[in-house]
């Protein structure tokens, strides 16, 4: 049984200076990252590289569109290794980018060409969120098919994983809070996954022990206190990463994606719109499992008994990102069959890994009680 797998070399660097002489970027890289990032952190630091600025290519969550428009305009630009400074969306891109790759991405995310690594990557996130610098994934919209879907192989895997706390620490606040917050449910649901082994079971238990405790301090201290702990988040974010690109996510995630593909919503916010009352469907069909060892460690940071640890939860989350009913986000209650055949027919891979199974009624369920 394998128990664990790190592909990427991990670093850590007080500064972006330090990071650009390191790996001497400049010169034969592409970098891929947002203009509001580029000018304050690489600007002055690189040397001669071919820059793209995703914002350029639409706003929000990445897309094949957007994907697809990135890639015709590099042409036959010339690099070597892809660079990636950015949250979420430059990071899925540039795991595509680092490949010998198609004019369509629609053709990766369905399975129609390989996926052929010909260049390096280095990685460096600027949220606390994704993990996404240490797993084999990329998502992505489908424009199409109305929908969000992820593919995974070693060969989206970065060559280096670069963790600069100075770039995440102007992260607002509602940025920062929605990526953390998806860091909290990787590692929730890595820890209750079938897959999980004792080593990423390690890695989950420490991300929710930092982001939590995290959570706490900056309710009892105020919203800047964030800036102050932030090495907390940074590492909590990149731990979460580890579990889950080894033990990987499940129905929170299976279930937010026709909101996310549909409706625009956050990545973290529509994981967060799922994540307690799936939980609670745990708690109900196996209460005496593996998710006992979690509302445990849970209860222990929020100061409350177990049976009332994830009303518990939901009030801290609540406090830091209000939630609001499937409805308001557009949702129509036909969609609840909809979605659900969506999520059955097309999040198999995140459905798999669910502490107990997630059956259609299930679903169901669940889209009707956050309707």
């Amino acid at each position: 049984m394998k128990l664990l797998k790190i592909v990427p070399e991990i670093y850590k660097f007080d500064n972006t200076k330090e990071f650009v002489d390191f790996f001497n970027i400049g010169k034969g890289d592409l970098i891929l990252t947002n203009k509001f990032l580029y000018e304050p952190f690489l600007k002055k630091y690189e040397k001669g590289a071919y820059v793209v600025f995703q914002e350029e290519y639409g706003a929000g969550e990445p897309s094949d569109e957007m994907i697809n428009s990135i890639i015709k305009d590099i042409g036959n630009a010339k690099y070597k290794r892809v660079v990636a400074l950015g949250g979420g969306t430059v990071i899925d891109i540039a795991k595509l980018l680092r490949l010998k790759y198609t004019k369509d991405s629609l053709d990766l995310f369905d399975g129609k060409v390989p996926l052929i690594k010909n260049k390096k990557l280095i990685i460096v996130p600027t949220t606390c969120g994704t993990g996404s610098e240490v797993t084999n994934v990329s998502v992505a919209e489908l424009k199409s098919k109305h929908t969000k879907k992820g593919i995974a192989g070693d060969q989206l895997y970065a060559d280096y994983a670069v963790l600069i706390p100075e770039v995440v620490k102007g992260l607002p606040y509602k940025f920062f809070v929605t990526s953390s917050v998806d860091a909290l449910i990787h590692a929730s649901e890595s820890y209750l996954s079938p897959k999980a082994t004792p080593y990423t079971e390690m890695f989950s238990i420490k991300a929710i022990k930092l982001i939590l405790n995290g959570y706490v301090d900056i309710l009892k201290n105020g919203q800047d206190y964030r800036t102050e702990i932030i090495d907390d988040f940074v590492l909590g974010s990149n731990y979460a990463g580890i579990a889950f690109g080894n033990a990987g996510c499940a129905a929170v995630h299976a279930l937010s994606y026709p909101i996310g593909g549909n409706y625009h919503v956050p990545h973290g916010e529509a994981n967060y719109l799922f994540f307690t009352e799936i939980f609670k469907t745990y708690v109900k069909k196996n209460p005496q499992g593996k998710i006992k060892n979690l509302n445990n460690l849970l209860s222990g940071i929020l100061h409350c008994d177990q049976n009332s640890v994830y009303e518990n939860l939901t009030k801290v989350l609540d406090k830091l990102l209000p939630r609001k009913p499937l409805r308001e986000y557009g949702m129509k209650e036909e969609e609840i069959q909809i979605f659900t055949d969506e999520v059955i027919k097309g999040q198999q891979r995140l459905l798999v890994n669910s502490y107990e199974p997630f059956s259609r009624q299930d679903i169901i369920n669940t889209y009707k009680k956050l309707y």
